[in-house]
């Protein structure tokens, strides 16, 4: 994920074209496109075993242990933060950061390509939360909840969607154009992004631990397929010949 998919992809598929194209021109796409789901797969895979675990008692003994952690810190500021940043991962929150990378597409980069992209991603996850949630049906954690939450436990949406729209937004950043210095303050802040909104459901008594660990495994599995998917559409397009 720190580095370009898109180089990556390239590079396989000549690679992959020198040493199979006498066979077949189509086979290096093929194989590469067999990566991509080998990667999904291995995924859902982590994503299955955790969610095999959730009536288990050791993993209710790392939720319990972890949960009192980390309210142990609550405090006034904390509270204040971690409640703007699960604003932050809610509708409005992404309305917002929507907005506004879509007016810094146009202005700077002259496209929207991206933000198309960036919404699809946020919508997949969003949908497929949804559908996970009513097929794995887990309580919320009997808790103090410093927020009010209707929808049911695992995994977590918030979670699941901060990872795959701020996961692809750090894709986009690695790929491009700009100074190193600001590279790497984007990414650290979309990281800091991610994780906040993690911790806050735990911090706000809204969430399981597990819950946010399987939230952000989805996630993930939404940012790689989908840069897969959008990387070989556009090297089809360039390359008519596929």
């Amino acid at each position: 994920m720190k580095q370009s998919l898109f180089t990556f992809i390239k590079s396989l598929r000549e690679f992959l074209a020198n040493k199979l194209n006498q066979y077949n021109t189509t086979l290096p796409y093929v194989i590469t496109v067999l990566i991509a789901l080998i990667l999904v797969v291995g995924g859902i895979n982590l994503f299955v075993e955790l969610t095999d675990t959730l009536k288990t008692e050791t993993l209710a003994a790392y939720d319990t242990a972890i949960t009192d952690y980390v309210i142990s810190y609550r405090t006034p500021t904390l509270t204040s933060y971690f409640k703007f940043m699960t604003n932050v991962g809610d509708t409005y929150g992404y309305l917002i950061v929507l907005t506004i990378f879509l007016l810094v597409s146009l202005i700077v980069f002259k496209r929207w390509k991206y933000v198309v992209q960036a919404t699809l991603i946020l919508a997949l996850a969003t949908i497929s939360n949804m559908m996970l949630k009513r097929f794995i049906d887990r309580a919320r954690p009997g808790i103090e909840h410093l927020v009010s939450v209707e929808t049911l436990s695992y995994p977590s949406g918030h979670a699941m969607s901060a990872m795959a729209f701020y996961g692809f937004l750090i894709f986009l950043v690695t790929k491009f154009k700009i100074q190193r210095v600001m590279k790497y303050a984007l990414v650290i802040v979309l990281i800091t992004i991610i994780l906040s909104i993690g911790i806050s459901r735990i911090y706000l008594g809204v969430h399981f631990p597990s819950d946010i660990a399987g939230g952000f495994i989805a996630g993930f599995i939404w940012v790689v397929f989908c840069v897969l998917v959008f990387d070989l559409i556009e090297l089809f397009r360039r390359d008519p010949e596929t």
